[in-house]
Parts: structure tokens; sequence; C-alpha cells
């Protein structure tokens, strides 16, 4: 029996017709994502569901998907589904990352040069047939300096397009290499030397706790007088408050902005300012953009209910089903590698080397390094899978070898992972024990055995007396829970570090204090993803 997909928000005939072509059964009724009550009643049927963003797949949705077995999103965003409900369902939820790259570039280059000219004012004004030539005095863009905040897939081809402007480019990102920049025709630079640089800023970097209001009212201070400020990302990165007192005293000559804090916007501080352009979160709608993303999410769908074969998928690994039923739990453990080290690691990550030992280096490596590369990624960008994360380490010029080799030790397989930097080599590694659960085996060199939990905190310090004083008595005083607690040494009296597995993460206020004993090198919460 051909397999079902219902398409329930708008997509292009031709996404409808590589389904029928590919000999899927597919319903189209681009209304049903908009009723919730009729996708419910109807929602057991499918064993695939194709949508944009007004179908809300909730766990009750999913609840009554008792055949559903994937979910393809045409584009990237995938707020509006509950994947944890999705991944404990057993449903694949994909997307399409690279569709609406270049269309979101073009709108943040045509949203510069409108700031740059005064276009909307302009318009405005000689529509009412007022031909005020003099008022609207603009600014050229070649020779400018433009400051690119995040340089991956979107960033690069921003910088692409402002070099043929004849613009000078100066980039920030954590993840960006020297090489890597200089290919891309960009001069890296630290934040600071960017917000007092650029004439021109714009952003390319997702929403996380690191870049929430990145563009804050102490970093507004350090701007370049006269700067214009681009956000085509995501509402949240900028203080839309502390940017409009800068507009209106004329530290901030002008912004153009599609995405806003709060979204619909229907009231911003930004709002009806003169030299402040708005447009309702149009990055990605182009007539060519909604068509690439809506055929690549028809095929993928299609590959995977006909073939097994997964795509962009942010909830399992691009491998086929079978591989799956075995790769699991060393794929869990690959991320969870990638994410302590992406955790601890705060500059730029130059070489990543992993090593596949025994019977996990016959596994699909591919698969489980893009796994590692994902965790590590996570970490700025809660956006990246499996499929984005090895092409956005390429454009960041991150060098990534895999090296296997036949069982040494006492497992029957592990992964070590050894990161790269400018200041200094860390490793760590791991292994799945036979009840399926990942642990870590040795950090730094250090032998460990080390249960993973979704909050942990990671310790280092000189080996002597009072450190497990210190932790448990600190960690008891202020009712945070112990659930493992692995210790080790390189030697006695030299380097030694502490895991501590926590039922949750220890306020701000517990670190200090355990900071202020003096006793510790370094205090690290950690967090993992255990769905």
């Amino acid at each position: 029996m051909a397999p079902k997909v219902l398409i329930s928000d708008q997509l292009s005939e031709a996404a409808v017709q590589i389904f029928r072509d590919r000999g899927v059964d597919v319903t189209f009724d681009p209304d049903i994502g908009k009723d919730k009550d009729r996708l419910l009643s109807v929602i057991g049927e499918y064993d695939g569901l194709a949508i944009r963003s007004a179908t809300k797949v909730t766990a009750k949705i999913l609840e009554a998907a008792t055949n559903l077995k994937v979910i393809g999103r045409a584009g990237i965003g995938v707020d509006n589904v509950e994947i944890p409900a999705a991944s404990k369902k057993g449903v694949i939820v994909m997307n399409t990352p690279f569709g609406n790259s270049i269309t979101t570039a073009e709108h943040a280059i045509s949203l510069m040069m409108a700031v740059a000219r005064q276009i909307p004012e302009a318009n405005a004004s000689t529509h009412a047939g007022k031909w005020e030539k003099s008022r609207f005095m603009g600014v050229e863009l070649t020779n400018k300096t433009l400051g690119v905040i995040g340089a991956g897939n979107i960033g690069s081809i921003v910088i692409d397009r402002a070099l043929g402007l004849r613009m000078k480019v100066i980039a920030y990102d954590p993840f960006l290499s020297e090489d890597r920049a200089d290919l891309l025709g960009a001069r890296k630079v630290e934040l600071d030397e960017l917000l007092a640089k650029s004439d021109f800023i714009t952003f390319h970097v997702p929403l996380t706790d690191k870049t929430r209001n990145i563009l804050s009212a102490e970093n507004i201070a350090k701007l370049k007088k006269g700067v214009r400020i681009i956000n085509c990302a995501r509402g949240g990165l900028v203080d839309e408050a502390a940017l409009a007192e800068a507009l209106k005293s004329g530290q901030v000559a002008g912004a153009g902005f599609d995405v806003f804090a709060v979204e619909p916007a229907t009231d911003s501080p930004l709002f009806n300012l003169p030299n402040v352009v708005c447009t309702p979160h149009l990055g990605a709608a182009t007539t060519e953009a909604q068509e690439n993303v809506a055929l690549q999410v028809a095929e993928q769908m299609s590959d995977y209910l006909l073939t097994g074969a997964v795509s962009n998928a942010l909830n399992m690994p691009s491998v086929t089903a079978e591989e799956a039923k075995v790769m699991g739990p060393w794929v869990k453990l690959a991320e969870h590698l990638g994410r302590f080290v992406g955790q601890l690691t705060d500059e730029p990550i130059l070489a990543v080397n992993v090593l596949y030992n025994g019977g996990v280096a016959e596994m699909n490596t591919a698969a489980l390094n893009a796994a590692v590369m994902a965790g590590m990624m996570q970490v700025t960008n809660p956006d990246v899978n499996m499929v984005s994360a090895p092409v956005m380490a390429k454009e960041r010029g991150i060098d990534v070898s895999t090296t296997t080799q036949d069982k040494s030790g006492m497992f029957d397989g592990y992964i070590k992972l050894t990161v790269v930097t400018s200041l200094r080599e860390r490793n760590v590694a791991g292994t799945v024990f036979s009840d399926g659960k990942p642990r870590f085996i040795q950090i730094k060199g250090i032998t460990i055995d080390a249960e993973i939990g979704e909050h942990m905190l990671y310790t280092t310090n000189h080996d002597e007396p009072g450190i497990i004083g210190a932790l448990g008595q600190t960690m008891g005083e202020n009712g945070v829970n112990i659930a493992n607690f692995t210790l080790g040494r390189s030697e006695r009296g030299r380097e030694a570090i502490a895991l501590l597995y926590l039922d949750e993460q220890p306020p701000a206020a517990v670190l200090d204090r355990l900071r202020a004993t003096g006793l510790f090198q370094a205090i690290r919460p950690l967090q993992f993803n255990m769905g």
C-alpha cells in the first residue's frame, strides 16, 4: 500500500506533483492546518505530514497520529512542532535548513540600502507631492565597513554580496577560523572591535542565551557614532528600547529590522521613527525560496517513506532505519561528547579528531562524526542538526578528521574526541555499556566512570583534601541534590577533576560560592539533551 501524506499548509503544485510522481498517496488540504479539530480527526490516517508555519503540531495532535512516521517542515524554524513529543512517538521531524539562505541574505542587503538612502521615507514624501530633494541626504556603501555578526551559511552570503558592493567586511563569529575568514574575504575581529569600527552592522546568528541582547544598552554605547543596524536574523538579539534611544540621540544613524522581540509585532519602540525601516519578517518571503523549500521537503519525505533514507532530520541521525537501531546509543554518546567540549571551549575550534576504537569503528562513522559536530555546535546554535553540522564546520574552516583502530583496552569499543584551538588541546572519551547508556570514561587523559545526566557540573582543581567536602556541603546547603559524583586525578598531588550529575542546574550564587573557596581552577555547569 502506498504511504499517505497530508499537506496541511500552502505548498506549490510542483511539490504536490513530486509526491504523486514518487508513488505517494497525497492529500492537499492547505486550510486544515488552521483547524485543529479537523486536523485532529484525520491525522491518524496519514504516514506523513507536510507543513509550513501555520500548522501547530502539538502533543495532542501527535497522540492522535497513530500511523505518523515523519513530519516535514518546508522551511527552517520548527517552533510549531513539539519535537520532544514527536521523538517520544518515534516520529521523525525534518526541515529544509538551506532553502532560505540566499533570500534572507538579499533581504539584509536590501534593508541596508534602504536605510542608507532613506528610501521608504523619500518614497512617502514623493507620493505626497512634496519633492523634498534636499531632505534625504544618504550615504554610499562603497568603502564603508560592514560588521557581520555570524559568518555561517547566510552570513557568508552577505559577506560575498557586500564585497561585490566594494565594502570592507569585518566579522565576529566564535566558530570562524582565520583561514575561513580569509577565504570569505573578511577580517576576523572580536565583538568590541566590530562595534567600534563598523559603519553598518548586520546580524546572522540564532537566538540563544549567549546571543540574546548581544546588542545591549552597554554595547550600543560602544558603537561608532552614525552606525546603521540591520537585523534579519532573530528578534531578541537587540535591545529595541535602548536602540530606539540611540536612534533618537543620533548615536545610531538608522536601522533596518525584519524581526522583532515579540511577533507578530504590533508595537515596538522602533516603530514610527523616521530613520528606521521595518518589514514583517519577510526574510524568506520570495517565490524562489518558498518553491525551493517546498520541493526539498517533498523529496525528503518521499525518500524516507519509500526507501527509509533520512536527511535533514532534527531528532535522529541521517542514517538508514537498520543502522539507527544499532547506532542509536552511540549516536547519543557522540552528541554528548561534542556537547561537552562545546560547553567548555570559548575560543574558535580549529581542528577536531574523532577516534573510534573497537566495534564502533565498524559503524557509520560519518553519521557519528555528524552527531559529534551537531552536539558541539548546538551549544551556540540550537537549530543545527546532523546534516547541517558538517556543512557549518566546513564553512568555519574546522578540520575534521577520523581515526579508527582495533580494540584496545578494557572496553569493547569507545569514542575519543580531541579538539584543537589556538590556545589548547582538549579531549574526552566515552563508551556505551551493555545497558545502552552512554558514559564518560576519560577527560583530559584522566580515567573516570561518569554517568551522563541532563544537569552536570564539571570542576578542575589541584589534588588536595577538602574538594569533596566543599562540593557536597555547598550543594547540600543550597538544596541542590547530587545524583552521582565522579572524581579522577592524573596522579597524587597533581591535576584532578570532578563531574557531578545533579537533579537541577545550580543557581549562579552557588557557583559563586564555590569559586570563592579558591579551591577550584575551573567550574563549569553543563547541560545535556537526554531526549
